[in-house]
């Protein structure tokens, strides 16, 4: 196996991911729904999009990638989305993706089910409350609300990303089809395909089987089976407008509503007082006839004005990906599976090495571009852009 360093595009590290933890671990964090038609989509939606370098601009500096978000400033354009189950790709992962964000100040946002504790995160010696997000799936039950906006704030995490695009889960055929059950228990062959993944069985046996810890606080029981069901019954709520706003004025900090695709949503969003909307198909995880989100994410800056603040994601692999979606309208711009791919190859100098390629190649498009700053990508000139539609 190639050492971390000499990985140099996200592919490569996919590929060292997918040969170093198990099968049914790769089918999770890969799975779509039904066809998996928008997966494909998603990853081909940046192919729409071609520039027409202008060149003799003389010598131009070394691109500025700071990013200025919701009042803070942050040293790249891009963070870390929220994933479930991490612990399922990678034992510790919020502990390496966590540390990856104090190290490069950059965003991390933790979600409801993790397999690590908004406790555990706010513990991490160093990291600012502007590098910790909570993401929330909007409980079923008040008490259950508020306990974890409470835990949220009082372990400094200052934005709130709060997810509405799930009104029913997916079923993620392959996902099954690759014997991955929840409440998720080693089977024989499931056993089998770890032992023949030995550094991430060690991993498993260190730091333990993954467990929804954040959600287990509610429960006086960490079965999984138990959990579980306690997560379909209690968590995943889908909130109306009227809950919303409710939830906008409990909260004091920042507030994001993450799961957008119409326009219409984000101007309500905007409407009721909510700090961005973060722009997103789920990775195409979750509906399969849903579109792919960048030509939205155009449609929706269009219609909310380029002043309000938008985070987008799904299908983002490269810097240029990032490039694009920061021309289309992005002011932050996440990713959830090239991350998994590095923590899953090489811990945390996987998170890092992740941050470096994407950062390598954001400036060196930018440069191809003669652009300077994140401002001048919006500026791209019309007579630069070719747009072709993609199957």
């Amino acid at each position: 196996m190639k050492p971390c360093s000499d990985h140099y595009t996200i592919s490569s590290l996919r590929n060292t991911c997918q040969k170093v933890i198990p099968n049914f671990s790769f089918a999770y964090l890969e799975s779509g729904t039904d066809k998996e038609n928008l997966l494909v989509k998603n990853n081909r939606q940046f192919d729409s999009i071609s520039f027409i370098p202008k060149f003799c601009l003389g010598q131009k500096k070394v691109p500025n990638l700071k990013c200025n978000f919701l009042d803070e400033t942050y040293s790249l354009p891009f963070g870390i989305a929220p994933v479930g189950l991490t612990g399922l790709i990678r034992p510790n992962a919020e502990t390496y993706l966590a540390h990856g964000a104090k190290q490069n100040d950059i965003p991390f946002c933790l979600s409801t089910v993790s397999t690590s504790t908004p406790e555990a995160i706010g513990g991490i010696r160093n990291l600012k409350s502007k590098n910790k997000w909570f993401q929330l799936y909007f409980p079923k039950d008040d008490d259950i609300l508020h306990s974890l906006l409470n835990r949220a704030e009082s372990n400094g995490f200052d934005v709130l990303v709060v997810t509405v695009d799930i009104p029913a889960p997916s079923i993620r055929e392959k996902s099954k089809e690759a014997g991955l059950r929840m409440p998720f228990k080693f089977s024989k062959d499931l056993i089998i395909e770890s032992i023949k993944r030995p550094y991430w069985l060690m991993d498993i046996l260190l730091y333990g089987i993954p467990r929804l810890k954040t959600v287990e606080h509610y429960t006086n029981n960490n079965d999984l089976k138990f959990v579980s069901k306690f997560v379909g019954n209690r968590l995943g709520g889908t909130p109306d407008w009227d809950r919303l706003k409710q939830l906008r004025a409990k909260w004091s900090k920042k507030i994001i509503l993450k799961g957008i695709l119409h326009p219409d949503d984000a101007r309500k969003a905007k409407e009721l007082g909510f700090d961005a909307i973060y722009v997103s198909n789920h990775g195409g995880r979750q509906f399969d006839g849903g579109v792919p989100p960048l030509t939205q994410l155009r449609s929706i800056r269009n219609l909310i004005g380029w002043d309000f603040p938008i985070i987008f994601d799904s299908g983002v692999r490269s810097g240029l990906d990032i490039l694009k979606a920061i021309y289309y309208g992005a002011d932050l711009v996440f990713l959830g599976r090239p991350f998994m791919y590095g923590v899953g190859a090489f811990k945390q100098r996987g998170v890092n090495r992740v941050i470096e390629i994407l950062t390598d190649q954001l400036s060196n498009n930018m440069m191809q571009l003669g652009l300077e700053s994140l401002e001048e990508i919006r500026d791209i000139s019309c007579d630069q852009i070719i747009v072709n539609e993609i199957d």
